[in-house]
């Protein structure tokens, strides 16, 4: 590890061909995301809050996709170079991961360098994640874009310059006051649950060192915290390849069709997934990358409009 100008700098043999952006595209919040930035270099920047303190990281998958070197800002930037290789899948294990249907095997072919990230950061992953609970993809992002602007810091180094921010710590977002989460617009449940999850911010953290189904059906004890936002905090911090994300609304049918022809519930895709146990989310995950979604026949499901919004 090395300086380089402000910040430090990391480099290593990944085991594997690695598609960088595929990897990292799970912790993208939407496309006004001011904590993720992908360049036409084909790196990926990431602002977040480590334990040590804020932390911006460049990653670049050079040649052929298998050396990684990345560089930190920040206080945390040791600390964020130390685990990088787990945010690019480094430690993910696919041994018994054979593909059983077309599509997961096309999807395969397409992405053979997309693996399972582990960012190791609980609350990164969980507060986004309760904003998304039960609303649109659009107005989800919209809300966390909106506090994150507002309430987040500018990133370290260069990305801060860029404008680039940091999202609040747990402290942070306990401050926000209940009407700019309204005005956002996130609803009083899901900003109580956030309120929650961040009183016990320090040992949910702790759970990047459990195993996946006892992670998830811990934080599934705070109240709000059900089995979808367990499984896309899973899935992100975790490296769980198995936390499918059951109770959305479109994964299950989507899963089906791609597999079967035939939109599936959540117990028709707990079935039809049996034979991928332990890799679950991979398939989930390949699919979506792979662009498998169901013909959309009716319309869809519209932003609410009831909730104030800040103008201007």
């Amino acid at each position: 590890m090395t300086g380089v100008g402000e910040g430090s700098e990391r480099t290593w043999r990944t085991p594997r061909p690695l598609q960088l952006g595929a990897v990292l595209a799970v912790f993208r919040r939407g496309p006004g995301d001011r904590a993720y930035h992908s360049g036409a270099d084909g790196s990926v920047i990431r602002c977040v809050r480590t334990p040590a303190g804020p932390a911006s990281v460049r990653l670049l998958a050079t040649p052929r996709h298998t050396e990684v070197s990345a560089t930190a800002w920040g206080p945390g930037a040791t600390w964020a170079l130390e685990y990088a290789p787990d945010w690019v899948g480094d430690g993910d294990d696919p041994s018994g991961f054979e593909p059983r249907h077309p599509a997961v095997a096309q999807a395969l072919r397409r992405f053979p360098g997309w693996r399972v990230p582990r960012s190791r950061l609980v609350l990164d992953a969980l507060v986004p994640a309760i904003i998304e609970q039960k609303v649109t993809g659009q107005e989800a992002f919209r809300g966390y874009t909106a506090l994150v602007r507002r309430f987040g810091e500018v990133a370290p180094g260069p990305p801060g310059e860029a404008g680039m921010l940091v999202p609040p710590d747990a402290d942070g977002w306990r401050r926000i006051p209940s009407w700019e989460f309204l005005s956002a617009p996130v609803d009083f449940a899901r900003a109580d649950t956030i309120q929650r999850v961040c009183r016990v911010a320090e040992s949910l953290g702790r759970l990047a060192a459990v195993p996946g189904p006892d992670a998830r059906a811990r934080l599934q004890t705070v109240p709000g915290v059900g089995r979808w936002t367990a499984a896309e905090v899973a899935q992100r911090a975790l490296g769980d390849a198995d936390a499918v994300s059951f109770g959305d609304y479109h994964v299950a049918k989507n899963i089906g069709w791609a597999l079967t022809g035939t939109e599936v519930d959540d117990d028709g895709l707990e079935e039809l997934l049996q034979t991928y146990a332990g890799h679950r989310f991979r398939v989930q995950r390949l699919l979506e990358l792979g662009g498998f979604s169901r013909p959309r026949r009716g319309a869809r499901m519209a932003p609410r409009t009831h909730l104030p919004t800040r103008r201007g």
